[in-house]
């Protein structure tokens, strides 16, 4: 444990709950976002295929947004990019909408997703530092915390979906919050001013060949996510005939079993080993995947997708841990190249699940998903500590 001297105690606490919160609202944000997609759907009159096309230019943004952040955090130091990020993403929520014609909800996307992906780098570059001066892993609780707020956004959003809110006013509402709670919490922040060169600070990289099976992993695990993200409701909307607020239970009952995984996670961890925990995680995938698309009935999909969640919880955390752990490759450097594989995953498979929804079906598309599950499954040994 870091010691810490007289009157610095707070600090630490303070920042660990400023963060907290940051995750907290990002994570509700777009699960209002998530829960309304159906919605945005239908209004624009959207195939599978041209959603999945549209939904891409939010990873197109986050593709910009990523690498420029990175050298922000360099130059000015990860508080106040995160600070300046969180506030600007707050406000980019409400254009989601405004968008009345498919080029204006590319638009919104493409701009959400630069504030969106950046601020994802600039708070875990800031969870870092107030991890450091913990002294012990306390990664997975900041997951777990974005999870909790996945949880309150999908169950909020299913909510204001069933009552019939119009999509813009429900999405200003979103907007409003977000800000007004990032305005309140982000003050605690731990400071560091950065070098003032732009050298240094997380960046947008390619993994090193010593963390190439890891970044495959990443991959898999949070383009899971983001397919059950963006195309559950759909599934069970359009698939499965749910009503609104059945649908956007789905990614609530994710999210739920998703956040109980990650704030349980450093304990499990200390029980079972990484390696148990990761390959444990990629079979319970493989098995929701096959609860949720063997059947049409909507409550065994939607328990399936609780499965999903549990299984992906984890891993992520733990790929981070063990990548910054390895010998010969700057921690800084590690995870950058992690979050590079990972968010990369979680951006391209909705559009990916949405070009193979157009060729087969929405479940034949969503059904990859358990083969990845299996990969996972025979490869996620890879984040064992590499000196145990």
């Amino acid at each position: 444990m870091v010691s810490l001297k007289v009157g610095e105690a707070a600090r630490p606490v303070a920042a660990r709950v400023g963060v907290a919160a940051i995750f907290c609202l990002n994570g509700l944000a777009l699960a209002n976002w998530i829960a309304r997609i159906p919605d945005a759907k239908a209004r624009l009159s959207l195939s599978d295929g041209t959603l999945g096309f549209v939904l891409l230019f939010a990873a197109i943004g986050a593709l910009i947004g990523q690498p420029t952040t990175g050298w922000l955090i360099g130059r000015f130091g990860s508080r106040r990019v995160t600070i300046t990020l969180g506030l600007v993403f707050a406000l980019t929520v409400a254009l989601l909408g405004m968008a009345s014609t498919v080029p204006q909800l590319m638009a919104a996307l493409l701009v959400m997703g630069i504030f969106n992906g950046g601020l994802d780098v600039a708070m875990n570059a800031q969870a870092a530092q107030v991890e450091k001066a913990y002294g012990q892993p306390i990664m997975a609780s900041f997951h777990g915390i974005w999870s909790v707020g996945g949880l309150a956004g999908a169950a909020l959003g299913g909510v204001v979906a069933a009552q019939g809110v119009a999509l813009g006013t429900h999405m200003l509402m979103v907007a409003g919050l977000t800000f007004v709670g990032l305005m309140l919490t982000t003050h605690a922040l731990v400071p560091d001013a950065g070098s003032g060169t732009g050298e240094g600070g997380p960046s947008f990289a390619l993994p090193p060949p010593a963390l190439l099976l890891l970044g495959a992993v990443a991959f898999g695990v949070l383009f899971c996510e983001g397919a059950i993200a963006d195309w559950g409701a759909v599934y069970l909307r359009e698939g499965l005939g749910s009503p609104p607020g059945l649908a956007a239970t789905g990614f609530a009952v994710f999210s739920l079993l998703m956040a109980a995984g990650r704030l349980s996670g450093d304990w499990l961890t200390l029980k079972l080993g990484a390696g148990r925990i990761a390959r444990g995680g990629g079979a319970l995938v493989a098995l929701g995947v096959a609860l949720a698309m063997a059947t049409g009935e909507p409550l065994a999909a939607i328990a399936g997708f609780g499965l999903i969640g549990a299984g992906v919880s984890c891993i992520f955390p733990l790929i981070l841990s063990a990548a910054a752990r390895t010998p010969g490759i700057a921690p800084g450097t590690a995870i950058a190249a992690m979050a590079t594989c990972g968010y990369t995953g979680f951006l391209v498979g909705p559009p990916l699940i949405g070009s193979l929804a157009e060729a087969l079906s929405l479940r034949g598309a969503l059904g990859v998903l358990g083969v990845l599950g299996v990969l996972i499954l025979a490869f996620g040994g890879a984040v064992k500590p590499k000196h145990d």
